[in-house]
């Protein structure tokens, strides 16, 4: 680890992408100096145009499944598309970045013995079978279906954390990230919050797969990214994984009907099949966060949903 700057620099791969672009935000305000690195597969340059100006800032077009030569303290390992639209694209590339890219930052957290946090996701939880999803909990995954690409790689990615922490003692933190929403979602990424105050803004029919009766918890960004930055900051004996997300839990017509409430919209709802191996419950248990990170969502849905809806609404004007 470096020792001649007060500044701790910090690598966060996935920068430009939707989280990622918050939390070098964060890391910067914090005085931080931020490496971001992405090959922009589905971050944007626009993500991050804010903070290009600023001289804690730099940026590195790369992509994790090769290995990256830097010198940083802290590394939050971010990269990988988390979008089935995204995903489901490339199944093979969405492997390769979960566990070649876990290896890669890994063996780069080893030889500068730097602090790495992994976003994993409720997604290695799969369909669950429990509710709600507690950490002890190993999950219900199709190990063969079209969502294994990004369930199987991440689930893999947390085994390789945990392997090196073992067998070379790493200070590791696995964070398994709950859906999460926002401003800076890609307006196109398939995911439901976007989806839905896209069709809204726009008038369209709002798309609801299956009765709508599947449940989903949202954390707004700025949470989720409290919650990292809480879990980096933890003693080396808390490693994770350790649950992030809000504990709200709202059925998929529910959110249809907010978001049509909140936008005015005149959309109405209209039903499609159900994806297969679709989770019909999501719901996280955080007694662990509350006790390890001191840390609770504090952004009601209602709330952040008119922060997001402000977000899309203004890129509208925008492209008009």
């Amino acid at each position: 680890m470096r020792t001649y700057s007060i500044r701790k620099r910090v690598l966060v791969t996935g920068g430009a992408g939707f989280i990622g672009s918050h939390l070098c935000e964060r890391l910067i305000a914090e005085g931080n100096d931020v490496l971001c690195v992405d090959n922009f597969f589905t971050g944007t340059k626009d993500n991050i145009a804010h903070l290009m100006r600023s001289p804690h800032f730099e940026l590195m077009r790369h992509d994790v499944t090769f290995p990256l030569f830097v010198e940083v303290d802290e590394i939050y390992n971010l990269a990988c598309p988390a979008a089935p639209i995204h995903y489901q694209h490339d199944p093979v590339q969405t492997t390769k970045t979960s566990v070649h890219g876990a290896i890669n930052m890994l063996g780069l957290a080893k030889r500068l013995k730097a602090k790495i946090l992994q976003a994993s996701t409720s997604e290695v939880y799969g369909d669950p079978q429990v509710h709600p999803q507690r950490e002890t909990y190993w999950g219900h995954v199709n190990p063969i279906g079209l969502r294994a690409c990004y369930d199987e790689g991440k689930r893999c990615a947390e085994t390789l954390f945990f392997d090196y922490h073992r067998q070379h003692r790493l200070r590791i933190k696995v964070a398994r990230i709950f859906n999460t929403y926002g401003p800076r979602m890609h307006p196109n990424d398939g995911r439901v919050v976007s989806n839905f105050v896209v069709q809204a803004l726009k008038g369209e029919p709002i798309t609801v797969y299956g009765d709508g009766s599947q449940t989903r918890s949202f954390c707004y960004v700025d949470d989720l990214v409290e919650g990292l930055i809480r879990l980096m900051a933890t003693k080396d004996s808390v490693t994770g994984p350790v649950n992030l997300g809000n504990p709200g839990e709202f059925t998929i017509l529910e959110l249809a009907q907010k978001v049509v409430a909140l936008t005015r919209s005149k959309s109405r709802v209209v039903r499609k099949k159900l994806p297969k191996d679709d989770p019909k419950q999501r719901q996280p248990d955080i007694a662990l966060a509350r006790r390890q990170l001191a840390w609770q969502p504090s952004v009601a849905l209602d709330a952040g949903l008119k922060k997001t809806i402000a977000y899309f609404r203004a890129g509208e004007s925008g492209r008009a």
